[in-house]
């Protein structure tokens, strides 16, 4: 499955819950949601977490972490099809701001 049949199922599995309609501030205050389990999840690998009742394994804050770049990949997808972005455009995009910004070829 590439990105946009990814978008395209998500949308799909989000109105069939009611969970499309919701704003897009309110998709936005989700999304931060998730990039602070997203920071969670990097501290957790990077530096530990000495919290009581917590003894992740190394599979388990690796498998965290890939759910949490997935959950910001889903808002920021979901984000994407309210606006009309394609989200493949993004990475060209992205590509072509960084190499103007810094003088790239």
């Amino acid at each position: 499955m590439n990105l946009k049949q990814h978008q395209e199922w998500l949308v799909d599995f989000y109105k069939r819950r009611d969970w499309y309609q919701y704003s897009s501030f309110i998709r936005l205050n989700f999304l931060t949601e998730e990039v602070g389990e997203l920071s969670r999840a990097i501290r957790a690998i990077e530096i530990g977490r000495d919290h009581p009742g917590e003894h992740e394994t190394a599979a388990e804050r690796e498998y965290n972490l890939h759910e949490e770049l997935a959950d910001v990949m889903d808002q920021v997808l979901i984000l994407c099809d309210k606006y009309d972005v394609d989200p493949d455009s993004l990475m060209a995009f992205s590509e072509k701001k960084l190499k103007k910004r810094f003088n790239e070829k």
